[in-house]
């Protein structure tokens, strides 16, 4: 990967490819998750012990077989399913079906394979009448064994009773000096033992070991989760230039615009617009909501029948009331924005309160970061007109009704109803004449 991050860690459409993995399992219902860790341990620890899993290492990396070693399976029972932890694409349905398909098979081994017209680097799983005879490495397959399209996905089925008999047996005798998982097939035919191959598709067997397959597999997990959208209704101009995680939820009706990110915890209610250029993370957005070009929503919550941008920033802790309107280059965070209110340009409201159907004009900025580095609220009520560049130095409150006059500094409280003006006064000179240049001192 050339990277100097764990390779299960990279992330795929969000999330590292081993917490994708480890959830697919989770969600089957398996009973305990062995994840084998070596390189990078002291990184993938964090990621996997908190979603359940338990951590065994690799003292030496010897290989597939060696690694099923270190997991102890001498204290393993019942159906043992063993994956990569580089297989992104691998879903819940995926595990539910070999678990029914071994059931159903009476097996004591199960190899998922899949068919590739370019098998490369792969395993090739070598069959007699049927039966899957063997599964023969890239590097030590012979010129006729190569020419088989069927691989190894490196994704196994299997008795606990049958892994512990097996594994001891599994020797070093190849080009690379490993102990190969692969071998456990050959060693279960020669013990009379049945052996089943699953055809899956295609999908499941596509491992991560480049940037280049990284890529590859974001922009498939991308374009499922844009597919599945659509199949419940979501409208996308071009959903190849959507990207949305997994964990968003949109619902019906809804217009995706191209070069959109979606990512986290992220609801999109009906019949909303969202447009190009847009970046929403955990954030919730009610129905009929226009989301204009260029905007950035980060922890925010957005009523319905709101209309948010161009170039809008809603930063954490931001909750908008329905029939707002929140215009181009306005920012907010940490604000409570009441219904019908308005701040149409270029406003900074920071950790205030909004009453309802309040006008904020052009230019206003809540003062909140003061000199001793504490942050303060300002509040403003109900119905107010707060003319354009106006500055509120919090902490201050604002009554309902109230009318700031443009260009003001307010830095007290202002009583309900009220005209607060708190700017320098205008002064006029007639017939003014500056001095002429050399007679100003020092000015240039």
């Amino acid at each position: 990967m050339n990277s100097p991050l764990p390779k299960v860690l990279h992330p795929v459409a969000g999330r590292p490819m081993i917490e994708r993995i480890i959830r697919a399992v989770k969600e089957a219902k398996a009973e305990e998750v062995r994840v084998v860790v070596g390189f990078g341990e002291e990184l993938i620890r964090p990621i996997v012990e908190p979603l359940g899993a338990i951590c065994h290492k690799q003292e030496r990396q010897l290989g597939t077989a060696d690694a099923i070693r270190s997991a102890s399976p001498e204290s393993m029972r019942g159906e043992i399913l063993i994956l990569n932890g580089d297989h992104p694409l691998l879903e819940t349905e995926d595990v539910l079906a070999f678990r029914k398909k071994f059931k159903e098979s009476k097996a004591a081994l199960a190899v998922v394979t899949c068919e590739l017209p370019e098998p490369g680097p792969f395993g090739r799983v070598v069959r007699s009448g049927g039966s899957v005879r063997a599964i023969v490495e890239a590097k030590d397959a012979s010129h006729e064994t190569l020419k088989i399209k069927e691989v190894n996905t490196g994704i196994y089925i299997l008795r606990a009773d049958v892994l512990q008999k097996l594994l001891p047996q599994v020797k070093s005798h190849n080009a690379q000096g490993e102990y190969y998982l692969t071998d456990i097939v050959s060693l279960a035919v020669e013990q009379g033992l049945t052996v089943d191959g699953f055809v899956a598709d295609s999908r499941v067997a596509l491992g991560v070991n480049t940037q280049s397959e990284l890529a590859n597999a974001t922009q498939l997990a991308f374009q499922r989760k844009a597919q599945r959208l659509m199949e419940a209704g979501v409208m996308f101009l071009d959903p190849a230039s959507a990207y949305i995680e997994e964990s968003v939820s949109i619902t019906a009706g809804t217009v995706i615009y191209p070069n959109v990110f979606i990512k986290g915890r992220t609801k999109i209610g009906a019949m909303s617009v969202v447009e190009p250029g847009t970046f929403i993370s955990d954030s919730e957005i009610g129905e009929n909501v226009h989301v204009k070009a260029g905007c950035y929503f980060d922890g925010a919550k957005v009523s319905a029948n709101v209309d948010v941008g161009p170039y809008a920033h809603l930063r954490p802790g931001t909750e908008v009331g329905e029939d707002c309107k929140i215009g181009n280059f306005v920012e907010m965070k940490k604000v409570k924005f009441a219904r019908g209110a308005k701040a149409s340009h270029l406003t900074y409201l920071g950790d205030a309160e909004i009453g309802e159907n309040t006008n904020i004009g052009c230019g206003t900025i809540t003062c909140n970061y003061a000199a001793d580095r504490q942050k303060y609220v300002t509040k403003i009520g109900a119905d107010c007109f707060i003319g354009s560049d106006t500055q509120f130095v919090a902490p201050v409150t604002v009554g309902d009704g109230a009318i700031i006059g443009s260009g003001s500094t307010i830095t007290k409280d202002v009583p309900a109803k009220a005209l607060a003006v708190a700017r320098g006064k205008q002064v006029i000179i007639e017939n003014y004449q500056p001095r002429p240049k050399g007679e100003r001192g020092g000015d240039s």
